[in-house]
């Protein structure tokens, strides 16, 4: 069970790193959230605390149709007879179902098409793959700012796309991947304090931010770690994340984009909302590869120090056997 659950996500993320995310009709994500926006107009209510009922029941329907899927998946492979067949298919299955809840290569290409727009001096293109990947309106964005908040979704995006699915899959297995998928991705969704969200939106917010408390700090120490080894400014790294993590409105999301504004020594700026780092706030194309050689680097950490050893752990208490 050891083995297999790591060899899992090993090969998760090796099937990521040279494959990327199939397209979105064979996406068990993209799914999730047609699934998600059919279930949202049901839910409106003019009542606040039916649409807050209404916000939570999308969470829980959608949550329980996927852990039902996955346990069927799982029954299904335990009716094959013979048991290292039977371990090699949970393995492959188990792996490339793992893989798309992990997006270290598509958070890669989301960042390297922005960058290849700017290079080729289309700004409004560049603002436009930008919009895809942050919340923040992006229209009336400049150069540095756009870099800005590739930067900044790279950092993010470690945690809700890379490292929270593997804290959650040591504890829980694919079920629990799959249902912090599900909150997250609702989450980006739904989860906005606007006059059309707030309620709705309420109960995912609270899960999202909750979920993300001990993973986003655990990958920001992970950043610190993989800015030492790549000869990047880890002390600073340190400093600002401790001095400017809680400075954002999420509670969560500050700490792994503080460490890496830190170790790029540089400042990431949200119009508005934050600063984070103290260094210089021209941004150039070297600082967004800078970040992908972090992000890769963190998300092996993260699995190695943080995953294996919670793995580990919980299966000599016997955890995973009811997992």
């Amino acid at each position: 069970m050891i083995l297999e659950s790591i060899s899992i996500i090993g090969f998760a993320i090796l099937i990521d790193l040279m494959f990327g995310d199939p397209k979105n009709r064979y996406h068990p994500t993209a799914w999730i959230g047609t699934l998600i926006a059919k279930f949202t107009p049901i839910s409106k209510h003019q009542n606040p605390i039916f649409e807050k009922i209404g916000g939570t029941l999308i969470i829980l329907i959608t949550s329980s149709i996927v852990v039902l899927l996955l346990s069927s998946l799982n029954f299904g492979i335990s009716l094959i007879s013979i048991d290292y067949v039977s371990l090699i298919v949970s393995v492959i299955v188990g792996a490339l179902l793992l893989k798309t809840t992990i997006a270290i290569r598509g958070m890669e290409k989301h960042a390297t098409s922005v960058l290849e727009s700017l290079e080729s001096n289309d700004l409004d293109m560049a603002r436009n793959y930008l919009s895809m990947i942050v919340k923040r309106n992006t229209t009336n964005l400049d150069k540095n700012h756009v870099i800005s908040g590739v930067l900044e979704s790279i950092s993010e995006n470690t945690v809700d796309g890379v490292t929270g699915p593997m804290f959650y899959y040591a504890f829980f297995g694919l079920w629990g991947a799959f249902v912090y998928r599900v909150i997250n991705t609702a989450d980006s969704m739904i989860g906005y304090k606007n006059d059309i969200f707030r309620n709705l939106g309420w109960f995912t917010a609270t899960c999202d931010t909750i979920l993300n408390y001990i993973p986003s700090r655990l990958t920001g120490l992970m950043m610190i770690v993989s800015a030492a080894i790549l000869q990047n400014n880890w002390r600073n790294s340190y400093k600002v994340m401790v001095r400017d993590g809680k400075t954002t409105e999420s509670p969560n999301a500050g700490y792994p984009m503080a460490a890496l504004a830190g170790a790029l020594e540089t400042k990431f700026e949200k119009i508005n909302h934050y600063k984070l780092g103290d260094g210089e706030i021209t941004l150039t194309k070297y600082h967004v590869l800078s970040a992908i050689k972090i992000m890769k680097l963190t998300s092996i950490l993260f699995f190695g120090i943080i995953t294996v050893p919670i793995i580990l752990i919980l299966s000599f208490t016997g955890w995973w056997l009811y997992v």
